[in-house]
């Protein structure tokens, strides 16, 4: 990876002769819950008094084009487009004279799908609804040079746009998300940080194709398919 040393071969290939994996294998996915005020009221939850932060485990990643699974232990599964942050430094604690974005390699989209029935059975736990396999698309790239503090986040389900909004709609800002989430634990290079979904989420269903396209970054785009043991 670029974080550990990588360097461009200079070999270029045709898109669509090329299959894109998942641009990280991050050790760690640290989720940003209810960032952003219309999301919350939408599915009825006051805002947090400090960041909402869950984790998903690397399990959950795959890449463009790879195909979701609705597990047969849900109901309902859920889209969230966000924009998510690849870490390229080691970062512990950052000092108040720093700015913790110094830290950052790149940004990405990332679909924080989640099993919205089982979610709201097990209240306030998280990792089961978010952690079943194939819930956690990331890609197509790595964009590095962004302005982050403005970006449009848009989420589309076979073609229809189901979510819009922006960064600059966001309750905790990127670089505090760094701070907060490095006052906790140590992020290595490649984890990544999710920052948080706009309001709009909704269910997926079988057959379903969603995309998630962040002006910059590109489009994640996945398809549904059922788990063989439904």
């Amino acid at each position: 990876a670029p974080w550990g040393g990588g360097q461009p071969t200079g070999e270029t290939f045709a898109l669509r002769e090329a299959r894109l994996r998942a641009p990280v294998e991050p050790r760690k996915i640290v989720c940003l819950g209810r960032n952003y005020r219309e999301h919350a009221a939408e599915l009825g939850h006051e805002l947090p008094r400090e960041p909402l932060i869950f984790l998903k485990p690397p399990s959950a990643v795959i890449g463009p084009e790879e195909a979701i699974v609705y597990p047969a232990l849900s109901e309902r599964v859920d889209y969230e487009g966000e924009l998510a942050l690849v870490m390229g430094r080691q970062c512990r604690a950052p000092s108040a004279g720093e700015n913790p974005l110094e830290y950052v390699f790149g940004y990405t989209c990332l679909n924080d799908v989640t099993a919205r029935d089982i979610q709201q059975r097990e209240g306030g736990q998280f990792t089961r609804a978010k952690g079943f396999d194939t819930f956690c698309p990331v890609g197509p790239v790595v964009a590095t040079g962004l302005d982050a503090a403005s970006l449009t986040i848009e989420t589309y389900v076979n073609g229809e746009r189901r979510q819009r909004g922006t960064t600059r709609e966001m309750i905790v800002p990127l670089d505090a998300i760094i701070r907060f989430v490095a006052g906790v634990m140590t992020l290595e290079p490649g984890d990544v940080i999710a920052t948080g979904t706009p309001a709009g989420v909704g269910q997926l269903k079988v057959g379903d194709v969603v995309e998630v396209v962040i002006e910059g970054i590109g489009c994640l785009r996945n398809p549904v398919v059922a788990s063989q043991s439904r």
